[in-house]
């Protein structure tokens, strides 16, 4: 009863959505009078680099060009001439009117891609989510219809004969107006989250990716799987990770094919491997895998042809072999720190030990083993999408070379989606919770007394990286015995 008043109190989806505007507004004209005067900028670091790439493409010069094999037509600058640039030219382009219009326009082209994503979150979970995934809404909602019409077929209503027009009352259907204010308060979470709002306003560009991962999913919840195989390989080009969720897509696309045929006899453990392998080898996986492989080597050639051997190795090849040795979550930064070039003993020669913790490979292997074979193990239905997208993600990102707070926004873009297909009660999840926020504090703590005043606590700030990696592993682990009493309570 009282879950059902907070429900009838919160303000409409069009409200939220008015708020979560107005404040990403009121941010960003903040951020440039706090810029204006402050030593210590409100705008991210980043956004002035993708400000500078746009400048260079937009004005090339001497030393100043594209070098791809089609550069010499087209008279259009470097964007890697800016130092730490890492991304595809497109979004540089994208910033364009930054210079032509307003200098803060990309900050506002971003906070636009959070409120249609907050706008396609709201649009899944009242047409596919919740509908399926509350089972008690759906009992209460045919109990209350069950009862209105017992209500209007009275005999008093019967009278009328020569009124049929009037016996059609057009009644609100319970579960559809329960349905969209649930939606509204999970959809909020991502439109009034803090996190989100900040990291938009600040000038990072990770709600436009995180705009074509929801796109991605939309479609494919949908069946629309070729224009999921396209928008997959725009977002793979854009940055890298999104490949993981290929696997996915590919192991729905197989079942639903194998769940439409009639099923075989006993079959032997051959059969059985060949009739499993088939699931991700077969007309339609290729299909999905050719388009979206399709889309991204193309995007890729297209950029290639311009910008030439710059746009591969600061996009892509950079990511291979990148030692980051700041502080960041990543339990690899001090092994990563202690074995940087110029740090630690010196020599012509590294020993084995840190020859191998140099190599991408000891990040790479448990980090792409445990995000693919969450795409293998998780992803049979197209409802269980959203669970393992969100495990790959999280899974990618825990145990990743090099991990920011921002990188979080990747796997908590899922968590509104994700909450109504969980069990689990209040208590466990603030328990969660403040495992989740309690971890980062304690790390945070000893980065700011490395960052701020110049401690030596690089092994204590290490040894927080583990308890952060412990409690986020933890928690994750949680929601995923949360997602799998759910799953038996559906079947």
């Amino acid at each position: 009863m009282d879950q059902n008043r907070i429900l009838r109190a919160f303000p409409s989806f069009r409200t939220v959505l008015v708020l979560s505007t107005g404040l990403r507004i009121a941010l960003i004209l903040y951020s440039e009078w706090h810029d204006a005067r402050s030593v210590v900028k409100y705008t991210d670091v980043d956004y002035r680099v993708f400000s500078d790439a746009t400048r260079f493409v937009l004005y090339p010069g001497p030393g100043n060009h594209a070098q791809g094999p089609l550069a010499k037509w087209i008279n259009v600058g470097d964007p890697y001439m800016r130092e730490t640039y890492r991304y595809t030219p497109l979004l540089a382009l994208l910033l364009a009117p930054n210079e032509w219009v307003h200098p803060s326009f990309g900050k506002y082209l971003f906070a636009g891609c959070d409120i249609l994503a907050g706008i396609l979150i709201h649009k899944l979970l009242v047409s596919v989510i919740l509908p399926r995934a509350v089972p008690p809404l759906r009992a209460r909602a045919d109990h209350a219809s069950s009862v209105t019409s017992r209500q209007i077929s009275t005999p008093a209503a019967l009278q009328d004969s020569d009124a049929p027009e009037k016996r059609k009352i057009t009644q609100p259907d319970p579960m559809a107006e329960e349905t969209g204010q649930r939606a509204t308060v999970l959809a909020a979470l991502h439109l009034l989250s803090p996190f989100v709002f900040s990291i938009s306003t600040r000038g990072s560009s990770e709600s436009v990716l995180t705009l074509f991962v929801l796109l991605t999913l939309f479609c494919a919840l949908r069946g629309r799987w070729t224009a999921a195989a396209v928008l997959l390989g725009l977002s793979t080009h854009w940055k890298i990770y999104p490949v993981i969720y290929g696997l996915s897509c590919v192991g729905v696309i197989g079942s639903e094919q194998q769940r439409h045929r009639e099923k075989p006899p006993q079959q032997d453990r051959l059969a059985a491997t060949r009739r499993y392998l088939k699931i991700f080898v077969n007309a339609d996986t290729i299909r999905f895998a050719g388009i979206s492989a399709g889309t991204f080597f193309a995007l890729g050639a297209v950029v290639y042809a311009v910008w030439g051997y710059p746009f591969l190795y600061e996009t892509y090849l950079y990511h291979l072999h990148r030692l980051d040795h700041r502080h960041n979550f990543s339990p690899y930064f001090y092994l990563i720190y202690l074995t940087y070039p110029g740090v630690g003993t010196p020599g012509a020669h590294l020993p084995l030990w840190r020859t191998l913790i140099r190599s991408s490979l000891a990040s790479f292997l448990p980090q792409m083993g445990l995000a693919l074979g969450a795409g293998v193990f998780f992803a049979r239905r197209r409802e269980d999408l959203i669970f393992a997208w969100f495990v790959q993600t999280a899974a990618f990102v825990i145990f990743n070379k090099v991990c920011t707070s921002q990188y979080f926004l990747w796997y908590l873009l899922f968590m509104p989606l994700l909450i109504p297909q969980l069990a689990i009660s209040w208590r466990r999840a603030l328990v969660y919770v403040g495992c989740w926020m309690g971890t980062q504090a304690l790390w945070l703590s000893q980065a700011y007394r490395l960052e701020f005043l110049g401690e030596a606590v690089f092994y204590r700030l290490w040894i927080c990286g583990l308890v952060y990696v412990a409690g986020h592993s933890w928690v994750l682990g949680g929601i995923m015995k949360g997602y799998d009493r759910t799953s038996r309570t559906s079947t």
